[in-house]
């Protein structure tokens, strides 16, 4: 019995073999040892300059002196969690804590329902008049706070709802809103169409189509539209100073300033409520926190 030896011939020049040769650099899709350090320096950077606020606050909150942060080297040698325990026993703290919850909680719901129909109403009807409705939606943002500060006060005052919860809500839903019927309306036009019609052919209502097939897909852009409304009530001044009369129904924002006045500044006392402010946003945030990248950039590709 014969045998045949196949000699492979053998390559040619700049022809591409199983190897990379030795010396040429990194393959396709890798990167240079110089390029990852490089990248993980800058942002490595980045991260601490970001953090530097939040660690310098904290820093400052331990220190028992309204005045040490003209000089924070002397914080070190006398650390005290005393200013928190002000906080927590001699101020409105937890007052301020249920007036942010309820306004910044309401004004999430209300706001995402009302933007969440409009952006589906906007994206999937076609009634006369829909796309100057988006662009007044818009333009109704142009406005300053200083311009509208006095007509919201002559309707709220008219409605009876100065210094009740609902009408700040109201104010910061006219805020919220338009934003996030506009983030809305760019995500629901990456929903296929044809997840409304089958909805239909099997007997749903429009409502019903929305409610049952098209929010549970929407959940991304609902998340980044709670969010937007949650800080946006969560971190507002103007308004609550100007429409909240109590001090019991003070926001944070609104209650941080009581901390400073024309003659005095405790701002030991501004710090470490500061800090403890920031922990139900940060609680918000890890709930969200899964949905929020997707929904920031889903809504940019199509429409």
């Amino acid at each position: 019995m014969s045998t045949t030896t196949v000699k492979t011939p053998p390559p040619v020049d700049g022809a591409p073999t199983g190897t990379a040769p030795a010396g040429k650099g990194p393959r396709r899709g890798e990167r240079s040892r110089a390029g990852a350090l490089t990248s993980h320096g800058i942002l490595s950077v980045a991260s601490l300059i970001a953090l530097f606020p939040i660690a310098w606050l904290i820093y400052l909150s331990l220190g028992p002196d309204k005045d040490d942060y003209l000089h924070p080297g002397g914080i070190l040698g006398k650390m005290t969690f005393d200013n928190y325990t002000f906080v927590l026993q001699h101020t409105p703290f937890f007052d301020w804590l249920w007036s942010t919850l309820v306004v910044s909680l309401g004004t999430t719901v209300i706001g995402v329902l009302v933007a969440a129909t409009t952006g589906y109403a906007v994206s999937r009807m076609r009634f006369p008049g829909y796309k100057k409705f988006m662009w007044v939606l818009l333009v109704t943002q142009m406005f300053p706070v200083a311009v509208l500060m006095v007509p919201m006060y002559e309707i709220l005052s008219e409605l009876q709802l100065i210094d009740n919860y609902f009408g700040l809500i109201l104010v910061y839903c006219s805020t919220a809103v338009p934003y996030c019927a506009w983030l809305l309306k760019g995500y629901f036009d990456t929903i296929p169409f044809e997840i409304d019609e089958a909805g239909r052919v099997d007997g749903l209502s429009p409502f019903g189509t929305f409610a049952r097939l098209i929010l549970p897909l929407a959940k991304p852009g609902l998340a980044v539209a709670a969010f937007y409304s949650f800080i946006t009530a969560f971190g507002e001044v103007a308004f609550a100073s100007t429409f909240m009369l109590s001090d019991t129904k003070y926001t944070f924002a609104v209650g941080l300033q009581s901390f400073v006045s024309e003659h005095d500044a405790q701002r030991n006392l501004m710090a470490a409520t500061a800090v403890l402010v920031a922990i139900p946003v940060s609680a918000f945030f890890y709930l969200v926190q899964k949905n929020l990248v997707t929904g920031l950039t889903a809504g940019g590709t199509k429409g």
